[in-house]
């Protein structure tokens, strides 16, 4: 019996565009690969069911979906991945300006990704989403000062200081560990955590300016996001981009830059 996350002819969305590709893959064309499951998906589907032994009607559920390593896909090499997202295609994916910053960065980023075994295609453009969302220029770059956590006439980051939530003990905790890096790591209870993740120990709490190193705060946004990986997925499958941002931020901040990126690399990496 299909499931409720099984395709069908009539779904549309991402999740048809990788089942499309995956059946491509295999040698049974759908045409073309724009995520709608119309005809001719429907008898690629119905076609490589017959091949494989399967049920043949047309629906993918957990079957035919791991048949075709949709349900767990194949490891990638860091060769194959970085052949794939090179320099040139990701930076389609930003402003112009941000081309430097991919060509000295991107390295950095697709091997902590393939290290945190997160390099599947959804990972890698929810990983470049957000790194367009919160440092435009492909840079891990510091916090900067702002009314939400700077009080008026305040020392800077004061708003932080007592945060218990961020585990900071005062001052000077708030304006020592604010947001750094390509994912705005923020709070010495997060940079005592991510450090453990990351095999740095103490070191980038005793050090948190250590965020904003391209090596290390690739480290972290990669452990950030393979510490959410099951939810995150889920909210990009269901195209619910706000939900994966939010998981993220916590909030709707860079929603358009996120959302403007990731759509651009679903037509540019799963076409």
């Amino acid at each position: 019996m299909a499931t409720k996350s099984a395709l069908r002819k009539g779904d549309a969305g991402v999740r048809v565009r990788l089942l499309q590709r995956a059946l491509a893959e295999a040698g049974f064309s759908p045409g073309s690969i724009d995520g709608d499951f119309g005809g001719h998906t429907d008898a690629a589907v119905r076609n490589y069911q017959a091949s494989e032994g399967l049920l043949v009607d047309g629906i993918v559920g957990d079957r035919s979906a791991k048949a075709l390593g949709l349900a767990t896909p194949a490891p990638r090499s860091l060769r194959s991945l970085k052949r794939t997202y090179s320099v040139k295609r990701v930076q389609k994916l930003f402003t112009k300006s941000a081309a430097p910053g991919v060509k000295k960065h991107l390295g950095h980023v697709l091997t902590a990704l393939h290290e945190a075994d997160i390099a599947d295609d959804l990972m890698v453009l929810m990983a470049l989403a957000t790194i367009r969302a919160e440092t435009a220029g492909f840079v891990p770059i510091p916090e900067g000062r702002s009314k939400f956590n700077t009080s008026p006439k305040g020392h800077p980051f004061d708003r932080y200081d007592k945060r218990k939530d961020l585990g900071n003990k005062g001052t000077p905790d708030g304006e020592l560990f604010r947001g750094r890096g390509f994912v705005q790591l923020t709070g010495r209870a997060n940079y005592r955590t991510i450090g453990k993740k990351i095999g740095v120990g103490k070191e980038l709490e005793q050090n948190p300016e250590l965020g904003c190193d391209a090596r290390i705060a690739s480290q972290i946004l990669a452990a950030f996001l393979a510490a959410k990986e099951r939810p995150i997925k889920q909210a990009l499958l269901a195209e619910d981009l706000a939900g994966a941002r939010r998981l993220v931020n916590g909030g709707s901040h860079g929603l358009k830059q996120f959302s403007t990126c990731y759509d651009k690399g679903v037509r540019e990496f799963l076409s």
